[in-house]
Order: structure tokens, then sequence, then C-alpha cells
């Protein structure tokens, strides 16, 4: 079952409203913080403008595209001449900066570096990748003049590398994704010809490091690069590179209609989210190579989870989606959305993490940059993260719904307005805190048609107009809709503890808590002033009691329940008696929300 993407949907209030409005606030900062740390000179210095010496790695073009697909997205959402200024003035340096043959990377060509010498690193596929998105999604918002630079620049790579150029490919996967787009707006073949021939060529070492490393640097698995991804039974190695290649691929399966392909990514993505996903939806266990690690290696304290890396599990799991029409690709975006994206960002939109830890021990010392013990910070050195949010949430009223002629379908509940052809709807709840969704027919063909709606596999109990309807599916009402009727999903928001695998060593003993598509973490304001978060114990058989507190964190659901503190011992010897325990009170925010009072201790499994 394919299902087709629904442009033009809008959010029209709620939850993922206040985070959008927050985030465009946040967009024209952006282009100030890329200016501050010299991405934008780079670039300039390569068109002419000015002069200078280039700073920095040789990826951070990369970075002002995401933002200007950011741009784009909400200029087309919401017309703003100040950011529509902002895409030419950028577009026309870009188009200076270009190479007569196509090529482009600013810092690459300021420094006089010779191209693609160091492939492994120097990224200028990847990078090329995020400009074929941006040049898209400029289009897409009627600023047009980035598409002829991508344009040129693809042509580039088509007539440099593939099955009769260069045999080489780039350490970092990125190039896959933007090719699909770009050849799904132009219906220039050799732009899907090319990303085809990246897909199949990795998994030979063609990207990796040469040479000798003792650093993961000299592992193809970093790049994507150790197995075939027909023969890849998971996910490995550098989490960012093996989410964007995963897309990429998913893509190219698709329109290239490759059966095999699309079921061993299938595969790979199970493996992913049954072996090596957190509970919050974040991917990657080590600091050491931004990695995945094993499977069922998952400590809290030490989880890497990039935010880049839940950005591009978000995109593999919506291209899966649309080329499967299975529901739990949906509950994994939702997932990811709520609780591995959106922690990433304060409420204000002005401060990002970089790394996404489920557990800020008591005393925890804020070393490197992007350590999560300093809190959110304004941007950073290497910058992916906070353009990558930009444009993952100016985005997100595409991810809400799909749909046809033949009607609509709901994968994520928010107050909106969605059109599938003839067939309109409103959208109205107060989801994810209340369960209630009522979607009201605002036009309707004389015609039967369908509406789908998401039931959540958590969601046990739910109705759709009253009737039982399975978790885990789509409910589907199929007539002659007329206007004003209205169908109305009632989701249960019953409070969950989850267990995690029993091989998981970091997590046993321990419960998470979810309420409906959010996980909930225990943080230090919140609980009895002389508490040392590491001694709280939960009693997993009080109850849990959601109490709504609009003035709290802009707004949020808070869970009260009972549990005891023990007080922190070295070690003994086995059998020895545990010091007196004594009974406390306990209060969990959402896993998002934490972070904003500061950078207080935090944890989100809880020994019981």
């Amino acid at each position: 079952m394919t299902l087709h993407p629904l442009p033009g949907s809008r959010i029209t209030g709620g939850f993922w409203a206040r985070r959008r409005a927050a985030n465009r606030a946040a967009i024209p900062v952006g282009h100030q913080r890329l200016a501050e740390a010299g991405n934008l000179a780079a670039l300039r210095i390569a068109a002419g403008e000015t002069t200078g010496t280039a700073e920095g790695a040789s990826f951070r073009d990369s970075d002002v595209y995401k933002w200007m697909e950011a741009a784009a997205l909400e200029h087309a959402y919401s017309p703003d001449d100040a950011l529509a200024g902002r895409l030419r003035e950028l577009t026309r340096t870009i188009a200076a900066a270009q190479c007569e043959d196509g090529y482009l990377n600013s810092v690459i060509q300021a420094r006089g570096e010779p191209r693609y010498a160091r492939r492994w690193m120097s990224h200028e596929h990847y990078c090329a990748g995020h400009l074929f998105q941006a040049a898209v999604a400029c289009a897409r918002a009627g600023e047009t003049g980035l598409l002829r630079v991508a344009t040129r620049f693809a042509d580039h790579l088509a007539a440099t590398f593939g099955p009769d150029g260069w045999p080489e490919l780039d350490g970092h996967p990125g190039a896959e994704m933007g090719l699909v787009e770009l050849y799904r707006h132009t219906g220039e073949t050799r732009y899907l010809a090319l990303a085809r021939h990246f897909v199949g060529s990795r998994g030979s070492g063609r990207a990796s490091k040469p040479g000798f490393d003792p650093s993961h640097y000299a592992d193809p698995a970093h790049y994507a690069d150790r197995v075939p991804v027909r023969e890849a039974a998971t996910v490995e190695g550098h989490a960012v590179r093996a989410v964007y290649f995963g897309a990429g691929a998913t893509d190219v399966a698709v329109e290239t209609g490759d059966a095999g392909l699309l079921a061993a990514l299938r595969g790979q993505y199970d493996a992913m989210r049954t072996r090596k996903q957190h509970v919050t939806g974040a991917v990657g266990s080590r600091w050491d190579g931004e990695a995945f690690g094993g499977a069922d290696e998952l400590p809290p304290d030490r989880a890497y989870a990039e935010t880049c890396a839940a950005i591009g599990a978000v995109r593999w799991a919506w291209r899966l989606l649309l080329a499967t029409g299975d529901p739990g690709y949906a509950d994994q975006i939702e997932l990811m959305l709520h609780n591995a994206v959106l922690p990433a960002v304060s409420l204000d939109g002005a401060g990002y993490f970089y790394v996404n830890t489920l557990h800020r021990r008591t005393g925890a010392r804020a070393d490197v940059q992007r350590s999560a013990a300093h809190g959110r910070r304004p941007w950073f050195h290497c910058a992916c993260c906070p353009p990558n949010v930009m444009r993952t949430l100016a985005g997100l009223p595409d991810l809400l719904a799909t749909g046809s002629r033949d009607g609509l379908e709901i994968h994520l509940y928010s107050p909106s307005s969605l059109r599938a052809g003839d067939f309109a709807v409103d959208v109205s709840t107060a989801y994810p805190w209340e369960g209630r969704i009522v979607v009201t027919v605002r036009e309707a063909p004389d015609r039967e048609v369908e509406l789908a709606l998401r039931i959540p596999e958590w969601a046990s109990g739910s109705t759709v107009d009253g009737a039982v309807a399975a978790p885990g599916t789509y409910a589907r009402v199929r007539r002659t809709f007329r206007p004003g009727k209205q169908v109305v999903l009632n989701l249960p928001l019953h409070a969950r503890l989850l267990v995690s695998a029993s091989r998981v060593d970091a997590t046993r003993g321990c419960v998470a808590v979810a309420r409906g598509p959010l996980v909930y973490a225990l943080e230090k304001p919140d609980q009895e002033p002389d508490v040392v978060l590491e001694d709280i114990r939960l009693d997993p058989a009080a109850p849990l009691r959601a109490e709504h507190r609009a003035g709290l964190l802009d707004g949020v659901t808070v869970l009260h329940g009972s549990g005891t503190v023990t007080p922190g011992t070295p070690q003994r010897p086995f059998g020895s008696p545990e010091p007196p325990a004594r009974p406390t009170d306990i209060t969990l925010i959402p896993y998002y929300a934490w972070a904003n009072r500061g950078p207080h201790p935090m944890r989100v499994w809880i020994p019981v």
C-alpha cells in the first residue's frame, strides 16, 4: 500500500502550534548564529564578496542549506518578506560561489584545497544533498534561484561519479535523499540513477578512510559501508550516517520499484527499533564515534542520542510509512517527534541539545561543549543539530496526514486543517494532554470516501464514534460524508510503566513512565528539596495521578506517584541490609520539557 504526501496541511493551534511558533521566532536568530560562526563568511569568500580565511570544517555549507530549507518551509506556510529577502541574498552569494563546472563547497574552494581528496571527512556529497533539499523547498515556496544552483551541482556529480566515473563514495550519506528529491521535482532521471548507484555501491569500503587509523575512522561500519545494503541485518556505526542512508535508500527503493531493497530496509529498521532504540525513540548509544553500539547496548546516562540521528530516523520512518502504509511507522514518528526531537530545543526556541541524555546525574560536570550537563546551548561549533531542528519543525505539517481522491489518512493528531482533493476536514483536540479528537468534515464529494484514523499501539480501549478500535491499526470510516459531519476518536491516556528488554543491563530493575505519546522523567525541582534523585525508588503498585498545570513549562500534564528514598551507600556484601527507606511523593514531567529551569539532575529510567 503506497500513501501519498499531502501538501498544504495546516496546524491551527494546540501543542505543536506553540512549538512551531517558538521555532519560527528562532529562524532569524539562526541566520545571525550562522553569520557569527563563520558559515556565511566562507560562502562570501568563495563568492569573491570578501576576503579572509575560511574557518572550521569543510561541511559547514550544510548548516546554511538546512537553515534555508527551514526558512523556505516557513515562508511557504506563512509568507514573510524578511525571510524571502534572506533567501534571495544567500542564493545570490551561493550562485556566485559556485564553480563554472557546477562544483560547490565554500570552505574547500576558499582554502584552495583539492576536491574530494578527503572524502571520508569532507562531506562534499553530504553538503550537496542538503543543498538539493533546500533548493526544492525554496522552489515550492516560489524562490527558484537556488534550484538552478542545485541542478548544476547535481549535473556535475552525475558527470563525475557513477558507474562510468569515480568509484569513491562520500563518507557521509545524504546525497541520496537530495538527489531523489531533485529527481522528483525536475524529472531528471540522471539524478535518480546516481542515487541508485550510491546506494548499490555502499558496503564495499569505498567510503572509508584509507590507511591505518586506530580510531573509528578506519572502520567501514562508521560510514555505513561495511555490509551491502541488501545483506545488512541491522544498522551500525555512526548513527546519523546510518539513518540518513536508510532514508535515502528507501527513496531509491520506492522510485525504482525495488521490492527486495525495500524489504531489506524494513528489516534493518525493525532491528534498530527493537534492539538499538532508546525508550524515547532516540538512537545512538556511544559517544565514541557517535555510534549505535551493539544490540541492547542502551545506557541512559551515557546515551549519545544525537538530535540529528533522531531527525534522520523520523525521515526514514516517514518514507517507510509512505511506502507501506504500516501504522507502526507512524507510531515511531510520533514517539520520536515528542521524545527524541522535541527535547533537543528549549521551550523558547533559543537553546539546543546536541546530545540527549536520559539521565543527568547529580553533580554531573559540564565538560565538552555538547555535554547535556551544560543545559541547552545557543549554538555549537559543529552546528548540524540546530538548523536540523528548525527545518523539522517548520516542515511538521507535512507529516500530519496523507491522502488521495479516495480519502484521508490521519497519522498525527493536532488541531489542523487537512485537504485531499475535494475532501477537507478540520481536526480539534487538546492532544497530547487529552485523548478526545474530533474530525469535522468541511467539504465532501458526492461519493464514498474513506477517513482513516491511526490508533496508536499503546491505545487499548480506543473508540471511534463509540465503536471499539484495535490498537496498532487504522480505524477506517468509509461513507458518503456531508459537511458538518463529525467523527470522534477517543484515545485513553492512562499512565503506564515500561520495562526494557531483559538483555539491557543498564536499565534492569527500572521502569520508564509514559502517558499517551509522551515519555516522562523525574527532574530535581519537582521532588522534595533534600532528596538526591539517584536515591529515589518508584513504587510500581502505587497509582499515577495526572494533573494539568497550565502555568508550568508552557503548560504540561504532570504525573504524581509514590516511592521511597534510600540513601546511597558504598559497595557492600551481598545480602547485607540496605539503609532504611523513607516514603516520598514523586512528580514526573514530560521528558521533552526538562532543563528549561536550569540543567538540573534528571532521569527517565527509575529504579523500583
